[in-house]
């Protein structure tokens, strides 16, 4: 189990990296900025060549890569990174998230290309929430819902998608309403179509407050696609992730609730449940979700983060160029990196202990 929860996660952890810094360092070569060293790995370094004044080497931690530009808060080189106009330099910095954004398109199409099983069946409401959106607008147990905003839905991923997909907005719930008494049919026949709009809210117990669950299952689906369609569709899929993580912390403000933190461990747990419980095929679509996850953290605003150096390079734009010391922004990095690493260390002590009691991070 262990091995099998911490191959799939290094392979992973690795290609995301090296992803990232490939960004960094291609950016870097086309705005001229000088790459001292592109390594796979983390020193000490175990061999190394020199080719065009970068060198590229192998290193001892197998955990990734990194990029080593000249100058990157010393502007007296002209080749540096600090001596490059702004927008250079943030162009720069935001390549590795762009590379961390463009890769799940990729991982999600040839997860597109590989048959997998598709549940297909009717969905039913078995209870709606006292005084949530779905009760106020007129859902009761016992409907079948066969559409969201004119999208089929197939199986209760399909409704869970829609609805979180357009939070913040009214939809419309095409559903079936069997006749009284006859609450249990969930044939073709009898029972009213109805349209109802539901405005889907941020909360803390659901969006619109019904629970659901497959009132039929009619028949699996073998469903896969061609490389031309798979393409279009894993840009999709990627920008259906970024949506639901905005409308995710958007419900974290509004809703009160908590979001579910996981360190390297617990990501580990998860990477070997995934092989586990839903085999490698999944591992692609779950490989594509960190990719965003790494690009969104990276892009945020704080110190030692590629967002947080983007920062200091606005501040001297709205400074009218005049840059922060580096001295002083060096600090900022370095207690950046000293609350990052406590955050992890502090996660990372409660994925242990969710492990030892036995507790997945699905759950």
């Amino acid at each position: 189990m262990f091995l099998q929860s911490i191959i799939p996660f290094l392979i992973i952890l690795v290609a995301l990296i090296v992803v990232h810094e490939l960004g960094h360092f291609i950016a870097a070569k086309l705005a001229g900025v000088r790459v001292l060293e592109a390594g796979l790995g983390y020193p000490p370094r175990l061999w190394g060549v020199k080719f065009r004044d970068t060198i590229y080497s192998i290193n001892l931690l197998p955990l990734g890569g990194f990029v080593r530009l000249l100058g990157e808060e010393d502007p007296s080189h002209p080749e540096s990174l600090a001596a490059q106009p702004a927008w250079v330099r943030l162009i720069v910095l935001a390549a590795g998230a762009v590379m961390n954004l463009l890769l799940p398109i990729l991982l999600f199409a040839i997860a597109f290309m590989i048959p997998r099983d598709v549940p297909v069946g009717l969905v039913g409401i078995s209870s709606v929430v006292p005084g949530s959106p779905a009760e106020e607008a007129g859902l009761r147990p016992g409907d079948i819902i066969l559409a969201i905003d004119g999208h089929e839905v197939r199986n209760l991923q399909d409704v869970g998608r829609e609805i979180r997909l357009r939070m913040g907005q009214t939809i419309d719930f095409r559903i079936k309403r069997p006749p009284e008494g006859q609450l249990g049919s969930v044939g073709t026949g009898g029972g009213e179509i109805l349209t109802i709009p539901v405005e889907a809210r941020y909360r803390t117990d659901g969006p619109t407050g019904i629970r659901i669950y497959m009132a039929s299952l009619a028949y699996v689906e073998k469903e896969s696609y061609p490389f031309w369609e798979a393409i279009p569709k894993g840009f999709m899929a990627t920008v259906e992730v970024l949506v639901l993580a905005r409308n995710e912390i958007i419900s974290w403000i509004k809703g009160g609730g908590t979001p579910e933190l996981a360190g390297p461990v617990g990501i580990a747990q998860a990477t070997g449940e995934v092989v586990s419980q839903a085999g490698w095929q999944v591992l692609l679509d779950f490989a594509a979700l960190l990719s965003i996850n790494l690009a969104i953290i990276n892009l945020l605003p704080l110190p030692m983060l590629d967002g947080g150096r983007m920062v200091f390079v606005l501040l001297e734009v709205v400074r009218g160029g005049k840059r922060i010391a580096p001295e002083k922004e060096a600090l900022v990095h370095l207690i950046g990196l000293i609350a990052i690493i406590s955050l992890a260390v502090i996660i990372t002590y409660f994925d242990i202990l969710r492990i030892f009691q036995g507790e997945s991070l699905f759950r």
